[in-house]
């Protein structure tokens, strides 16, 4: 089959952008996936011309040069994962296969081949956990596209059986059935992404398996993407956005240096607007809102400069560049042995040379879908500036945690409301926790980071949040002077309580207002408020954190009295330590049918004096 029969067979099967493919031929000859000689001869010119680009390629380099002495990726399991030597191998091919690129120093070339030949080697790379497969395999992929011309012959043909038979191979099995294939999650994004770079880089040599392939991802990847709708948020929190959205970026931008059109997945709802849902997810602190599975640490995202380059959007570089230049700061000082995320080399792909940050213009946010998140802030220059993160949505949402209803709070340079964020799955699994449990009352929420007890939200006799409840956000303003949020929480408690509904306000003076408007259910009840804190709570309530003050003052019910859980030592042996964290609130009773409100302000100190 030629090239030209490729476009047709993929203009049949693919009716949603028949008209596009139909016109499409595969790019001949190798490399065809990203590094194309188009992009190497663009790369090279942006590096001699712009100081940032440059900066950016001397830390792949100065990686690149620590990767050569490192020995090539073994078969290791961690518990039921190969995925962490999927990802070594890939940040390994991705960081050599970028310098052998731009400098043609073959050392880079001869430690990348070695790298391949290892994962060639090994006996599968675990289909079983069909991620570590597609991170495998877009390893390999992107390595055999990129060195072609330099791989021997006997050493084309052992990484392309690899990809044949460990990669593909498991995918295509006649009778086996994928999960991922059509799931909302980031499955569906990754495993995709690693399908169609091994089919493309094969192409040549199976241009029929190719079309196949591509045509059941451009079938199944719609139904990831569908979470993006309207405005571009991310159920799973903002560590699965970066994970999810970058496979999901680097398979468009695959198929547009292959095929010459990704078929219409750019225009899918809310897709170009999801650079703004890590923009507004990271506080004044430099911090993220760390809800769901995610971590609480910010990481420089190649993805969000594909967004601003895709969109002409400078704005999404805004926190992206700081944490870049700490990127690469580490980097040095480390002589590369502090490796940067696996996609690192992307940004000098993707990046505009021309597109220098700008100061976003909207200090609130609004982000509509299955997890709908409502964000204010002060400013985005003073460090200092006051920042409100609030979530709604479903505790039953992929990775999602008892949280609805919960915050955060940026002010005076403090996270004084956090997130917990996430435990490892490994030491969870490994001691035969029912860490994926998550029906009402499983093993899952048993974890005091996934309970509502270890969130900034209310607890009704220490009793779950309802899994499969919807919160919505059912008013919301940005106007100045008038900036609050409204979410309906009564599916959320359900059988607990009555009504319940929680407004968050910030006033002109900067101070955060919390008031929930509750009605009893059949039974009396007893009604924790609570924040989650790395502050000591002090008399006046007071919280102190490093050198800095938060008030917090109960201004109804009448006569509650703040208090201080521990959050450390945690309930369980096998909840992750929490230092430094407790939860401060308070418990109110609640008579059944009884209507009453709890009102809370937050004061930050600099406000206070």
């Amino acid at each position: 089959m030629n090239k030209s029969m490729f476009g047709v067979l993929l203009a049949l099967t693919l009716t949603a952008c028949a008209d596009e493919v139909s016109l499409a031929t595969v790019r001949p000859g190798h490399p065809r996936l990203l590094w194309t000689t188009e992009a190497k001869a663009a790369v090279k010119a942006k590096v001699k011309q712009d100081p940032r680009s440059a900066e950016l390629f001397d830390a792949i380099r100065i990686t690149a040069d620590h990767m050569l002495a490192e020995p090539p990726v073994i078969y290791q399991k961690e518990g039921r994962r190969l995925l962490h030597r999927s990802r070594e191998a890939l940040s390994r091919i991705m960081h050599l296969g970028c310098a052998a690129r731009l400098t043609g120093d073959p050392r880079y070339v001869a430690r990348a081949v070695a790298e391949m030949k290892a994962a060639a080697a090994m006996p599968d790379w675990n289909p079983s956990h069909f991620l570590d497969v597609a991170e495998m395999t877009l390893a390999m992929a992107l390595g055999y596209d990129w060195l072609y011309t330099e791989l021997s012959p006997a050493d084309r043909a052992e990484i392309r059986e690899a990809i044949e038979k460990k990669g593909l191979g498991p995918y295509l099995k006649p009778g086996a059935k994928h999960g991922w294939e059509h799931g909302g999650n980031n499955w569906n994004q990754v495993c995709h992404a690693g399908m169609v770079a091994g089919a493309l880089a094969l192409q040549e040599d199976n241009p029929a398996r190719a079309a196949e392939v591509i045509s059941r991802a451009l079938a199944g990847l719609p139904a990831a993407m569908k979470v993006y709708e309207p405005d571009g948020t991310y159920p799973e929190g903002p560590g699965y956005w970066n994970y999810g959205t970058t496979f999901n970026v680097t398979l468009i931008a695959m198929l547009e240096s292959a095929l010459g059109t990704a078929c219409g997945l750019t225009q899918q709802p809310g897709f170009l607007k999801t650079g703004e849902f890590p923009l507004h997810m990271t506080g004044p602190t430099g911090l993220p809102f760390s809800f769901s599975d995610a971590g609480t640490r910010a990481g420089f995202s190649p993805a969000m400069v594909w967004f601003a380059n895709r969109t002409h959007r400078p704005e999404l570089l805004w926190c992206e560049e700081p944490l870049l230049q700490r990127e690469i700061k580490s980097i040095r000082d480390s002589h590369g042995a502090n490796q940067s995320d696996r996609f690192f080399p992307m940004a000098l792909l993707w990046a505009d040379a021309q597109l220098q940050r700008t100061e976003p213009a909207a200090l609130n946010w609004y982000g509509r879908g299955p997890n709908p998140l409502a964000v204010f802030r002060t400013s985005w220059t003073d460090p200092n500036a006051v920042y409100l993160a609030i979530k709604a949505g479903s505790p039953g949402a992929s990775h999602g945690h008892m949280d609805v209803g919960s915050f955060v709070m940026d002010a005076d340079g403090v996270r004084w409301a956090l997130d917990l964020g996430m435990q490892n799955y490994h030491q969870l699994e490994a001691r035969g926790f029912g860490l994926w449990d998550g029906k009402q009352g499983g093993e899952r929420w048993k974890l005091f980071r996934y309970h509502n007890r270890g969130h900034s939200t209310l607890l009704v006799d220490d009793q779950e949040q309802v899994v499969t409840s919807q919160a919505p956000i059912v008013e919301f303003s940005a106007k100045p002077g008038k900036q609050f949020a409204v979410l309906d929480l009564t599916a959320t408690y359900a059988g607990q309580l009555a009504a319940a509904k929680r407004r968050f306000s910030v006033e002109p003076d900067h101070r955060v207002v919390i008031e929930d408007q509750l009605q009893g259910g059949a039974q009396a009840a007893q009604v924790r408020w609570a924040m989650v804190t790395p502050g000591t709570l002090q008399p006046g309530g007071w919280l102190e954190k490093d050198g800095q003050r938060l008030r917090i003052e109960v201004l109804a019910p009448a006569g509650a009295q703040l208090q201080s859980w521990p959050a450390h030592p945690p309930p369980h042996d096998f909840d992750e330590p929490n230092p430094g964290v407790s939860v401060v609130g308070f418990v109110t009773p609640l008579a059944a049918g009884q209507a009453a409100v709890l009102k809370v302000r937050l004061t930050p100190g600099s406000v206070a004096k």
